[in-house]
């Protein structure tokens, strides 16, 4: 079982310790006990979105080490919330959300999923969102992201993009550096680092919201996802918010 403590709030974002991490925190897949789930993709028929949900319980079901599973459920938010009150029901404590990628195109999914998720779930379960671009990630800790993985730097390295804390690089339009590929892998992975170190301190702070202010400006789908977060979903972030 992931052991997860919160030792503040800054918004409905944790901070914490996860198994003796700081958290936020970046998360290696290849370290964890996950369950085997049945993928589907984000914009598809319900009817083949249950089935994914299904196989993903029966597979999860069967899983000897209570650990890691995979929501899925697609588009769809009321499967997603079955597929994690079942898991959470057969002893999961840490969820990665399927289609993360898909989700980052889709700002309105994207808040009103994890609000949800947040909102069904035990304090004391994790919530994993894989492939985070960088600088999404102060946006995604705030509503309540717990773990990250690093990988998407690998991937982006094989396509000889640099990652900054707000901006992705061509390198073949963008010549900051003459890398390698391993070198650029390092280089993507410590641009992650360095946000969710920024991330942490701005919770230990109570200055998270400036810097998720501050990279609204970094791309139309965060500025779009923060809109719809203060506009719909205020009662969320005043609950957790602390009071002076």
């Amino acid at each position: 079982m992931v052991k997860f403590e919160i030792k503040s709030h800054d918004g409905p974002g944790r901070y914490g310790k996860l198994d003796g991490m700081e958290s936020p925190v970046i998360l290696k897949e290849s370290d964890l006990n996950m369950a085997p789930d049945e993928s589907s993709a984000y914009d598809i028929e319900r009817e083949i979105a249950e089935w994914s949900v299904n196989e993903t319980l029966k597979l999860a079901r069967e899983y000897e080490d209570k650990d890691i599973a995979v929501i899925h459920g697609s588009k769809y938010i009321d499967l997603r919330v079955k597929c994690l009150k079942e898991l959470e029901e057969m002893g999961y404590s840490g969820f990665i959300i399927a289609n993360a990628d898909d989700l980052l195109l889709h700002p309105r999914d994207l808040v009103d999923l994890i609000v949800e998720l947040r909102r069904n779930m035990k304090s004391s379960s994790i919530l994993i969102f894989p492939h985070a671009e960088a600088q999404f990630i102060p946006l995604l800790a705030y509503m309540g992201i717990d773990a990250f993985f690093d990988d998407i730097g690998e991937y982006y390295s094989y396509l000889n993009v640099l990652m900054s804390p707000t901006k992705n690089y061509d390198l073949k339009v963008y010549e900051l550096y003459d890398l390698t590929r391993e070198e650029l892998e390092e280089y993507n992975k410590n641009t992650i680092d360095f946000v969710l170190r920024e991330v942490r301190e701005h919770m230990k702070n109570g200055s998270l919201r400036n810097l998720v202010e501050e990279r609204s400006a970094t791309s139309p789908q965060y500025a779009s996802a923060l809109r719809i977060l203060d506009k719909e979903y205020a009662d969320y972030l005043l609950e957790y918010s602390q009071l002076y």
